[in-house]
């Protein structure tokens, strides 16, 4: 091959491969492109999901369980799991995730119909500061009285994520779930309504975050001694 050829063969090879590399390039785009439609599809295709698992009425607890837990952080839910236990569907209630300064005598001036329960059969949880805490709270409280089925108090759009936490270290109880609906969610759709549709996709993002930390294993250790003592209650008077 003579040095003339020699050149024009390099010059050949040169020109092909900043075309090569536009084509891989392209071909890179579009599988990012993709990737981005398919995780946009899937995020889009799980929410519709959640948001059609979320309890939009309250239920009816036709019997009895053993104890009864209220995460507080919502409207009307203690005064929803005051009633139900007023009515005797629960021998107690743990109201889990109570402000550190908040006491049972404050608690009882603000639900003065339920003075006679609050003095009786409620315990208060103050060490919960999220729906984790809330979950090994509420096992602590479970597995110190013994009990094998629980009603679970917390908002409807709450509810999935506290499920999944309680299933999840707790799978021999039976969870009754009590989904707390307000007014608002009731009477309007979500999509109508900005603050709604905020709320859900906030929750959603938190479930997702939730499972793929419960599915990994993260944080499913027991707590040590030390774990355990934090978690403490007051109780009010023994038990009824």
């Amino acid at each position: 091959m003579s040095v003339a050829d020699s050149h024009r063969r390099h010059d050949a090879d040169s020109a092909d491969r900043p075309a090569s590399i536009r084509g891989a390039g392209r071909r890179l785009w579009r599988l990012i492109v993709l990737a981005t439609f398919a995780a946009a599809a899937a995020f889009v295709a799980g929410f519709l999901w959640f948001v059609a698992s979320v309890p939009t009425e309250e239920v009816t607890i036709d019997r009895p369980a053993d104890g009864i837990v209220v995460l507080t952080g919502g409207a009307s839910r203690i005064a929803d799991a005051l009633e139900l236990l007023a009515a005797g569907r629960g021998k107690r209630l743990l109201i889990s995730g109570v402000h550190p300064t908040t006491s049972s005598s404050e608690l009882a001036r603000l639900s003065p119909a339920y003075g006679r329960w609050m003095a009786c059969c409620v315990d208060l949880g103050h060490a919960a500061v999220n729906t984790t805490g809330n979950a090994i709270e509420t096992k602590q409280w479970v597995t110190d009285r013994g009990f094998r089925s629980v009603i679970v108090v917390t908002s409807n759009y709450h509810m999935p994520r506290t499920m999944a936490e309680l299933r999840r270290r707790m799978p021999d109880v039976a969870l009754v779930p009590f989904p707390v609906v307000t007014d608002k969610m009731r009477s309007e759709a979500w999509w109508a309504s900005p603050p709604a549709a905020r709320l859900l996709v906030s929750e959603y993002l938190k479930y997702i975050v939730a499972q793929v930390r419960l599915r990994l294993g993260g944080a499913l250790a027991p707590p040590d001694s030390n774990s355990r003592a934090a978690f403490r209650f007051t109780f009010l008077v023994a038990p009824c």
